[in-house]
């Protein structure tokens, strides 16, 4: 996957549940950029705030937008990382 195609991806999904990609692009731009050095690393998109344990089946619920996001949404207005924030 490229910047452009994780971008899109990622603001369809915001758009589809109501949240917002983080406005700072300098912020974003980081946190995109995480995300595809976790997936050339790792395998997978893995949340660039979450810690990856190398199983697989653990480490599923840290691929953005990982189990947490909702919840961290809901909370504090924004998920652990920042990539997404309430809408």
């Amino acid at each position: 996957m490229n910047y452009d195609e994780l971008y899109q991806k990622m603001k369809k999904y915001a758009d589809e549940n109501g949240y917002k990609l983080n406005p700072n692009e300098k912020e974003r731009d980081a946190l995109l950029k995480a995300l595809l050095a976790n997936e050339k690393e790792h395998g997978e998109i893995y949340c660039p705030c979450r810690r990856v344990t190398g199983d697989k089946e653990k480490d599923k619920k840290i691929i953005c937008p990982c189990a947490y996001h909702k919840e961290e949404i809901a909370r504090d207005g924004r998920c652990f990382c920042g990539l997404f924030v309430r809408g």
